[in-house]
């Protein structure tokens, strides 16, 4: 019983917290952009004192239904956006990429609750139509 009430006290908290950086930044997607952050930094490679690489291909597999209603709502350029704020982040750490920097969406249906996944590789020569077509 008070475990119950415990893990809905904190879906609550988590549901407002959204809702309150929503609202402070409603045109990005404060959650995805924080997991793509992290991904770029989890994988930044020191390769001397002033040189840090990191990724510069990243796939964001999106719910289906997440990424319906992205576009619904007339945000359908959210890969440009994704990929504008990933090169300010990049700039504000001095990382170096390991090519032409790209986000690609891809809608995907994921296991419930899980809106998004993210990866990243090192592709030199990469372009955003290099990846493979959607389904």
């Amino acid at each position: 019983m008070a475990w119950e009430t415990l893990t809905r006290w904190e879906r609550a908290l988590e549901r407002w917290q959204r809702a309150l950086l929503e609202k402070v930044h409603p045109h990005q997607p404060v959650e995805l952009i924080d997991a793509l952050h992290h991904e770029c930094d989890r994988h930044a490679v020191v390769c001397s004192e002033s040189r840090v690489v990191v990724p510069n291909a990243y796939e964001v597999e999106l719910d289906t239904e997440v990424h319906e209603e992205l576009v619904r709502q007339g945000r359908g350029d959210i890969g440009e956006v994704l990929t504008d704020n990933l090169a300010r982040h990049g700039r504000q750490k001095g990382y170096e990429w390991a090519g032409p920097l790209t986000v690609r969406i891809t809608p995907t249906p994921l296991a419930f609750g899980d809106p998004y996944r993210v990866h990243s590789s090192p592709m030199p020569h990469v372009r955003a139509d290099a990846f493979p077509a959607e389904s």
